[in-house]
């Protein structure tokens, strides 16, 4: 984690700055100390009994100060580093357990808001494709009664009754279908001709069937022409908020 990163780096320098600073002031305390030390107790030196008794201490903090910025003051400040480091280590590694608490609740609420927001989308994406797809058949309905055509029981007319019935659809339904879509023939030749398809194809333009294998061009016979449409023009959608609603149905009240 970036944050944590960036926490790691400047607890570290602050922890650091203190204690050169804490360092510092103790070296220059204990230096100052041992100097005044040394100064009171060369004052009973004429003592005769005082300084027999006080003779090792003497020389041990003038030992000590000639040599207080030789030995002293590396100790004292490697002491203080030294409890800073464990301190920063102790402090990191408490401060990474409540980072990566927080990490994994913000990445859970991240994900249960991204899954039900994709959710959501896809709900509506899947409601606007189906009522597209209704509505094409509201659209035939509506123009051609295609589908209260495929409602009715042909068992109970003859061949004649149902020959002008479908004769009346399918005129209805091709004109709605040639002013939206306008349908062209995606090969122009007949059905059953031999035709040529050339290297570079569409291939979603053209199936091939059969034994396919090599390279293009192919030659083959033309099994169905296919269909593409001349017109991108879309029914304008109603104002109907069920998509499951094709058509509504029809009251005439008197």
């Amino acid at each position: 984690m970036e944050v944590f990163k960036i926490y790691s780096r400047k607890s570290f320098g602050i922890i650091a700055l203190f204690a050169v600073l804490l360092s510092a002031g103790a070296n220059a305390g204990l230096y100052y100390c041992i100097n005044w030390l040394s100064a009171n107790l060369s004052k009973d030196a004429g003592n005769e009994i005082v300084a027999k008794n006080i003779s090792w201490a003497v020389n041990n903090l003038e030992l000590i100060s000639h040599n207080f910025y030789l030995w002293v003051v590396p100790a004292i400040t490697g002491a203080f580093l030294l409890y800073g480091w464990l301190l920063w280590i102790i402090l990191r590694r408490s401060m990474g357990k409540t980072f990566a608490q927080g990490h994994v609740q913000t990445s859970d609420a991240s994900f249960k808001g991204k899954s039900k927001k994709d959710f959501v989308d896809q709900k509506i994406e899947q409601d606007r494709k189906r009522r597209l797809f209704l509505h094409s058949l509201s659209i035939l309905q509506r123009d051609g009664r295609l589908l209260d055509f495929f409602d009715e029981d042909l068992s109970l007319y003859d061949d004649g009754q149902i020959g002008a019935a479908v004769r009346s659809i399918q005129e209805d339904c091709k004109k709605t279908i040639k002013k939206y879509i306008d349908a062209k023939p995606v090969i122009e030749a007949e059905e059953g001709e031999i035709v040529r398809i050339e290297s570079g194809f569409d291939i979603d333009a053209i199936k091939l069937v059969g034994n396919v294998s090599g390279e293009p061009p192919f030659e083959g016979i033309l099994k169905h022409r296919g269909w593409k449409a001349g017109k991108k023009e879309i029914p304008k959608l109603s104002d109907i908020q069920d998509s499951g609603i094709i058509i509504p149905a029809e009251v005439e009240i008197k």
